[in-house]
Order: structure tokens, then sequence, then C-alpha cells
């Protein structure tokens, strides 16, 4: 029987980000097969991670007589004793270098399109993502395989905030590809106008916070840092709206968490967002506040607008399982085994 081995680092994590989460619900998801021995490596080895993942791991994966290894995350080891299968999310890190340490760029920067090219078969997440990778990396198209994310932060039963009035929401880390500044720019327009909302911020403070905060002045702008689950869960649902005016996108899953809430969804007309969005998104231009206001001014101006958004959201994020995803990835297994 051949063995499959999946690196399982990330899926471990205290805090997990959308490529923890992707490999946390991806191995959750995969089905019992007959003909295939899933191992999972769940620890790294001593010294820097790039030590253990481009020798230590094909040491393992030699001692395992693994048939195919995956790694979900661009770290593919590049010499090793079987076939690989690598998941790219996104090139973020080649768009946007200042949003990354030094040391974690150059990492991404030098291993990713090597071990796109070695890979025996390329996973990414949405369409333009893959034909970001083939573009930039000269990778054989043929070799790459689109399958989506779906939604994956639970939906609890936790009751919402009360008294403290309505509020629209943006996810992410505080840094410059996710263009909060302009908009807390466009929220500022709005409430110019009379807007009675608060603007919620979640997500770490990756550089941005205290532009962020200059730039809202006295307007009610909250940033709460990271929020566990069953936080985010209470506080999307909460919402009137989620807005987000991200400037680069590998699938933006965050869309799709709303969405399976009930929530309103507006967002950046950019990257993979009208992909993943499709028809059940507002979009505006996430370069000109104003239209971003317009969009914000729509959907909570135009009930039946809202409520048209709400009932496409939930058809939208519904058409995507987890279960779907990990049978496509077992498919790209088999085709190589």
């Amino acid at each position: 029987m051949p063995t499959v081995a999946i690196d399982a680092r990330d899926a471990f994590g205290a805090q997990l980000r959308g490529w923890g989460r992707y490999a946390k619900e991806l191995i959750a998801a995969l089905p019992e097969h007959p003909d295939l021995d899933f191992r999972l490596l769940s620890r790294g080895g001593p010294g820097p991670e790039i030590l253990y993942e481009q020798l230590g791991m094909a040491v393992q994966l030699r001692r395992m007589r693994a048939d195919l290894v995956h790694a979900p995350n661009c770290f593919l080891p590049l010499s090793r004793p079987c076939m690989g299968v690598v998941t790219i999310h996104d090139l973020a890190f080649e768009v946007f270098p200042e949003d990354f340490s030094a040391r974690t760029g150059w990492k991404y920067r030098t291993i990713t399109p090597r071990a796109a090219r070695s890979a025996q078969r390329v996973i990414c997440v949405s369409g333009y993502t893959a034909a970001d990778v083939v573009r930039r990396y000269d990778v054989d198209e043929a070799r790459v395989r689109i399958i989506p994310n779906a939604p994956s932060l639970p939906i609890t039963g936790a009751p919402l905030p009360e008294g403290e009035g309505p509020y629209l929401l943006a996810v992410g880390d505080l840094r410059p590809k996710k263009n909060l500044l302009r908009l807390v720019e466009a929220f500022a327009l709005l409430r110019a106008e009379g807007l009675e909302h608060r603007l919620v911020l979640a997500g770490v403070d990756g550089g941005e916070g205290a532009r962020v905060r200059e730039a809202a002045g006295g307007a009610p702008v909250t940033l709460t840092g990271f929020l566990a689950d069953e936080q985010m869960d209470v506080l999307m649902r909460g919402a009137d709206a989620l807005v987000h005016p991200s400037l680069y996108e590998g699938f933006g899953l965050v869309l799709v968490e709303a969405m399976a809430r009930g929530v309103p969804v507006l967002a950046a007309r950019a990257t993979a967002l009208p992909e993943t969005g499709g028809d059940a998104c507002d979009y505006f231009d996430p370069l000109d506040a104003g239209d971003m206001a317009a969009a914000i001014r729509r959907v909570l101006g135009n009930r039946a607008h809202r409520d048209e958004l709400v009932r496409r959201g939930l058809q939208r994020s519904a058409a995507l399982s987890w279960a779907a995803s990990a049978a496509l990835t077992v498919a790209v297994y088999e085709e190589l085994l």
C-alpha cells in the first residue's frame, strides 16, 4: 500500500492562520482510503525550520519509505526520495515584500519557485493563484490543480454582543497589503455624512496599528488584536457587513466565513477576491476610498440589496466543503500513485 506523508506541522499551531487552517481542515477531512496509508509529520527537528524542511524531512521520508509527500505551504523538500505535491496559497511575498521580515521573505522567495518547479503536482487554492504561479515561476500548467478552500471557523451558539451599537467589520492583520488605512478613510467619509456604525478591525498588528489609530482620529475604530475562534465567530455574526479591502489575496477565506453566517460582504475588486466572492459580494475599487464608501452606503442603505447578498452568500458558502476539497486532493495523490 503506497504511503502518503503530509507535513502537518502548521495544523497544530496555537494561533492558526490561513495556511494552518488549511492543513488542519484538510487532514481532518481526509477520507478513509483502502489503498493509501496516510502519515502525518507533526513535528519538526532541532534548529532552523528550513533545515528540517530541506534535510530532516527527507530523512524521515526515506525511513518510512514514503511514496509521496504533500507540503501544504510552499516548503516542499527540493531533494527528496519520493514524489512531491506542494500547495501554494498566494505569492504575496513577491508582491508585498515589505509585509514580511527579511528572513521570512527570503525563505519564501527562495524555496517557493524551486518547490513549484520540482513538484510533480502543484495545488493552488484559486485560478488567480494558479495563473500567478505559472506566469512568475514558469511552471507547466499541466501540473497545476485548482482546489478551493472552504469555511472552517466554527459557528457557535454564543450570544452576540449587546449595547455597543451597530458595527462594520474587517478581518486581517494590520499590514500594508490589507489596505486598512483606506478603509478607515472611507469610514471617516461616512461618519461625516452621519453614519452611526463603529468600525472594528480584527487582526494582529503587523506594523500598521499606529497609522490606523492616527488616521481614525476621533472616529470610533476598534482594534481587537488576535481573537480566538469563538470570539471571531461572535464578532462576525454580529456585524452589519464585512468589508474586505485587501489589495492581494490568493483566495480570501474571510469572505466565505462571513457568507456562511448570513453577513453581507463587500470586497475589493482585486486578485482572487472576485473569483471567491462571485455574485455574492458587492465590489469596490480598493484604491479609491470614495468608491469603497459608496459600496458600504449601498449595502447599509438598501435592504433588498443587502438581503440578496445574504441569500447569494449562503448559497455560495454552502457549495464549498472540506470534504470536497479533501476528495479532490486525494485524487491528485491517486494521479501520481
